[in-house]
Parts: structure tokens; sequence; C-alpha cells
């Protein structure tokens, strides 16, 4: 019980917290740079350790005036004082340069890609970037030098997912105090409906494009490698080039005569909306692996016959985004 009204209580606190943030700070655009006004920075809880032993010490040396103890108690304050300037300068200076979310499939984590730039002469460390409290992989950033930071979000359903705010801190030296800064980005991830199903594809006359009259008939031929995508089959996978520790990559494939396929809402025999959006979007990815041409119908909405990674986007975002 106690450890729930804590939780709630600290769940307030952070949220009114970051409301305060942002009447503060506004929204923010790219590019920026991090200044003194917009960093933040507390003890963390080896700094507040660190903060009661200082202060048994300096009790000590004043109860049985020992200098000594006294001139330890001053020289950590000191350095304590020095840790915490170091821990600021750390973020000060930093220039975001840009933020792009990349699109996922529900289920799976998308990911929001932060350019970091650092244009001084001091070195930095031990940066970290979060969302919605996941912290990504730590970075440090040589002087005149720039990184990219990928930060996993959580995706649970379809459609467009906000990311309102993301947070950059650290906590250089010596861990006693953590500094960070709030970037204020609305910005919208596109969520994929899952790639699932068992349906075949359709075939006759819903699959098929009228342009074409027939399916490409014959034995496919090997086209070419392309990096692994989700959706994508293992039965494609290139398991011998896996084995000699290359990347994961997918054998494409090509007919004697391409294929031009159309799928519409109605190709998936089920009741359920998002069952029949996670079956074409199957669909779409096993096209594309394939090298194959296809369009999609939705009610209000045609994506015309193509093929390609921008192809295969506007498709599953015109599922992502599909309202009855």
């Amino acid at each position: 019980m106690v450890r729930k009204l804590f939780a709630s209580l600290r769940k307030r606190s952070l949220a009114r917290a970051a409301a305060w943030a942002l009447r503060r700070q506004g929204v923010d655009t790219l590019p920026l740079e991090l200044r003194r006004q917009r960093i933040y920075i507390l003890p963390t809880r080896s700094g507040l350790g660190f903060a009661a032993l200082l202060l048994v010490m300096l009790l000590a040396g004043l109860n049985y005036a020992n200098s000594l103890a006294l001139f330890a108690t001053f020289s950590l304050m000191s350095f304590g004082l020095v840790t915490m300037n170091l821990c600021h300068r750390n973020l000060m200076g930093l220039r975001i340069s840009s933020a792009t979310p990349l699109p996922a499939f529900a289920g799976d984590d998308a990911v929001v890609e932060l350019s970091i730039e650092n244009g001084t002469a001091v070195d930095r460390f031990s940066l970290r970037a979060a969302v919605n409290g996941r912290d990504a992989l730590l970075v440090e950033l040589a002087s005149a030098h720039s990184a990219r930071l990928r930060m996993p979000i959580a995706t649970l359903r379809r459609g467009l997912q906000r990311v309102d705010r993301l947070r950059i801190d650290t906590d250089f030296p010596f861990g006693l105090f953590r500094a960070w800064t709030w970037l204020h980005l609305p910005l919208d991830i596109v969520v994929y409906p899952r790639s699932r199903g068992e349906q075949p594809a359709p075939q006759g006359g819903a699959g098929r494009d009228a342009s074409t009259g027939r399916l490409s008939a014959g034995v496919d031929e090997w086209w070419a490698l392309r990096p692994f995508r989700d959706g994508d089959s293992p039965r494609q996978v290139d398991w011998k080039a896996y084995a000699r520790e290359q990347p994961l990559l997918v054998k494409e494939y090509r007919g004697a005569a391409a294929e031009n396929l159309a799928f519409d809402l109605q190709d998936a025999k089920t009741a359920d909306l998002e069952t029949r959006l996670e079956q074409i979007a199957r669909w779409i990815c096993s096209a594309e692996s394939r090298g194959a041409r296809y369009s999609l119908m939705l009610p209000g909405t045609r994506v015309d016959a193509d093929h390609g990674n921008a192809h295969r986007h506007r498709c599953l975002e015109a599922l992502a985004l599909y309202e009855r």
C-alpha cells in the first residue's frame, strides 16, 4: 500500500515537473544549442550519501575541535563543488541537429534517432538520451565530433504515436550529480499493423492488376541480396552468409515477368478489422521481398502499383492510418 502511494506521488510530481518545464521552455525547434538556462542538475543517491557523510564529518570536527577533520571536510566539499560544475558543463554547449522518428510494426520497438554535435574543444563523456524512461546507449563525444543516439520506444497498437519530449542527461564525472535537459519536440511515429496472417495471397481477379491480365509464371530467379526488414520470411534469409558473420541479408527474387498484385481490404476474409489489416501487411511484406509490383485499395485511399522501400512505406502507412 505504501509502495503504491509512493509511486502515485512520484508520478504526479514528475507530471507537474514536466508541465512546468514545458511552460518555462516552450516547444523546441531544431537545431538548438543547450544553454545554461535549460540544464537542470540535482544530486544522485550517491551524491546525497556523500553530502550526509560530509555533514557527519563537519559535526565531528567541530565537536572535537579537530582541525585535520575540518580540513578534510572542506577539501571534500570543494571536490563536490568542482564535480557539480564538471557535470553541468558536460551538457552545456551541445548542439542537437535533428531528431528522426523511424516507423515500426506494432509490438516492436520504434526508434528515434537523435543527432548530437559537439562543436567545442571539450570532450563529453557518459551522455545518455531517453524517452519514456528507457535509456539509450551511453556515448562519449570527442571535441568537434557528432554522434547519433538511437532511443527505443515501445509500441502497442497501429497508428500515430506521439512523442512529446526527450531527455538528455549525464552523471559524469563521479556519479554524484545528474544533469539533464528536456527536448520538447512533438514527434509522430508511424506504427504499422503487425505483419502476420496465414491466409494465402489473393489470386485471380482480386490479386492481379488489370494492366497485366495474369500473374507471372515460371520459376522466380534470384535477383539480389538486401538487408533484413521486419516482416521478412525466415525462409528467404541467406543463412550461409550469416554463418560467415555477415549482416542478416534476405534473398530477393524476380519472376520472368514481374508480378502486378492488387491488395484490397475485402481480400482478407476475416471479420475483425485489425486482423484484416495485419494480413494485408503480411502480403505487402511478402510481395516486396519477392520484388513484385503491388497496389493497395482501401475505402477512400488508393496506392498505385510500384515496389521499393518508399512504396512499401506508403502502403503500410496507409494501413496504419486507416480508420473505418
